[in-house]
């Protein structure tokens, strides 16, 4: 048992101890920033070994600025993960938005963003839709039809580097049926399973988790790993809500993943609840 020092309190964690110029090391550190410097410098601060960085809409209009922060990421030994934007003039993307302006920028901004992949050599995660979007209501088979053709479009303009991520309800989400048959293995789509996601598209099942688990863990390419109650999107620490990290960890393995904890109460600054994630994680 060592402890780590986490924002001036010691944490404990079973492992054996690593340095860097006297800084404490620890195993799965991988952490979610924005472009903010201060997120970066915060995050930083605990020497990740993977950051993603969530990019916003006014980030595409600087792809400069996207690479340099990669690039600054890769010469201190960082791999880099990108986010896609999740909202476009305040609204949550949709892949078959009835909006032509929202699906002209869905295509714009994933070939801008498959542009600095191929670049960089990194992956983005990408949501063909958000649960606030329309999508999140449709069920029906003429919607996962264009679903199907409008995720053929994109990847025709980038198949190798977008990992899709699933979301808490509507057609990419757990509570669909066809999913994994209609989209998932006819397209192989490369997946990022968020695993708070999945559990609250499942009514906060467990057991339904484990079989979800077995039916797409092999399409799986990254995980976002974040506690919840199963009910709504709460974005707890490890260890805070009702999900089996247990079970979950037997299917994340070698795997890359993050911690993606709501950091809302420190306006994204302090990235502590992260760590004490990956302190939990380490310690199953």
């Amino acid at each position: 048992m060592i402890r780590i020092k986490i924002k001036g309190e010691w944490k404990h964690e079973n492992r054996p101890p690593a340095s860097i110029e006297g800084v404490v090391l620890m195993k799965n550190v991988r952490l979610k920033t924005s472009l903010h410097p201060q997120q970066i410098e915060d995050r930083m601060n605990y020497n990740p070994d993977i950051i993603e960085l969530h990019l916003n809409e006014p980030d595409l209009y600087k792809p400069e600025e996207i690479v340099k922060t990669i690039q600054e990421f890769k010469a201190k030994g960082v791999q880099v993960y990108l986010h896609h934007p999740s909202k476009y003039k305040q609204q949550y993307l949709d892949i078959i938005s009835s909006s032509q302006e929202m699906r002209d920028y869905y295509d714009w901004s994933c070939s801008e963003l498959a542009a600095i992949c191929k670049q960089e050599n990194v992956k983005c995660i990408v949501h063909c839709h958000y649960a606030q979007s329309e999508s999140s209501h449709y069920s029906g088979m003429a919607a996962r039809v264009e679903m199907r053709k409008r995720l053929e479009k994109i990847l025709h303009i980038c198949d190798q580097s977008f990992l899709w991520e699933d979301t808490i309800r509507g057609i990419f989400s757990a509570e669909n049926p066809f999913l994994l048959n209609e989209l998932i293995k006819p397209l192989n789509l490369p997946l990022n399973i968020d695993i708070s996601h999945s559990f609250i598209a499942l009514k906060g099942n467990n057991d339904q988790l484990k079989r979800h688990l077995d039916g797409y863990h092999s399409f799986a390419h990254y995980y976002h790993l974040v506690d919840s109650n199963g009910e709504y999107h709460d974005a707890l620490p490890l260890g805070k809500g009702k999900i089996d990290w247990a079970m979950v960890k037997s299917y994340v393995k070698d795997t890359d993943f993050i911690f993606e904890i709501d950091l809302k109460n420190t306006n994204f600054i302090d990235c502590s609840l992260m760590i004490e994630s990956a302190i939990y994680f380490n310690n199953l």
